[in-house]
């Protein structure tokens, strides 16, 4: 059975076109579609109604990249580098993240979709890690977007150290903001080399996982044998989302 997978979009005023328009980068798909699942897009043009519907056709809620989360929404006022906002996608992804967890289906959070996930679980964010981290690494890599960038542990004997293969990695790298205070329930799997946490799991769900890198920038260019870290772990969300979607036919059966 082909598992359904929902994948946040973004919005934007095009110039050309005047209007807000749904936007999304064609690798969160093509990496869907390389673990034999189908996507299908949620966008904050929806609404709750649309929504609802929605959720009770998947099997598996990818949380994707883009701008930063409003602030007031874990508390703090808005720091002088804050980029971009998006309320409607805050309201559109916090929804249908609380129907994942509440349905136990598998989760895999992507960048601001890893902060997203902190955020809905109490946590808070470093809005701007170059001003507020002076020392740190440079997390908006220079170089091309395929490149690794930097290093990462994993902690050992972990979930996620199992399904990627390795306790170390070299990832990329994209973001500006990151894990401040860690939300109640989540647990950390993976710290950059200046200890910024780069991916966390939530301790009381079967199967939710979020990642700083992009995962689906290197997994779309890899060849399908199955050792590459980034392949890895669609692989294993593609295997989960199969596997609820299983449960779930088998129940209503």
């Amino acid at each position: 059975m082909r598992p359904r997978i929902a994948v946040t979009t973004s919005s934007h005023i095009a110039a050309e076109y005047r209007t807000p328009q749904v936007v999304l980068g064609s690798p969160y798909l093509e990496a869907v579609e390389r673990v034999s699942a189908t996507p299908l897009l949620v966008t904050p043009a929806h609404g709750k109604a649309s929504i609802a519907e929605l959720m009770e056709l998947v099997d598996g809620l990818l949380l994707t990249g883009g701008e930063d989360i409003d602030p007031s929404r874990y508390g703090q006022r808005p720091h002088a580098k804050l980029e971009t906002v998006n309320h409607a996608r805050d309201v559109m992804e916090l929804e249908v993240l609380r129907r994942a967890l509440e349905a136990r289906m598998p989760v895999l959070a992507i960048c601001r979709g890893l902060q997203l996930l902190n955020v809905h679980f109490g946590g808070t964010l470093v809005q701007d890690l170059p001003s507020e981290r002076p020392g740190g690494l440079i997390h908006e890599q220079q170089a091309p977007i395929t490149d690794h960038w930097h290093g990462a542990r994993v902690e050992s004997g972990s979930r996620l150290a199992r399904i990627l293969g390795s306790e170390s990695l070299q990832i990329n790298s994209f973001h500006h903001q990151g894990i401040e205070r860690l939300g109640a329930g989540l647990r950390p799997l993976a710290w950059a080399e200046d200890g910024l946490i780069e991916a966390v799991e939530a301790v009381d769900h079967p199967w939710v996982i979020g990642v700083q890198w992009h995962p689906e920038r290197a997994e779309a260019e890899v060849p399908d044998t199955h050792t590459h870290p980034d392949w890895r772990l669609f692989s294993a969300f593609g295997e989960e989302a199969r596997r609820f979607r299983s449960e779930r036919v088998r129940a209503a059966a």
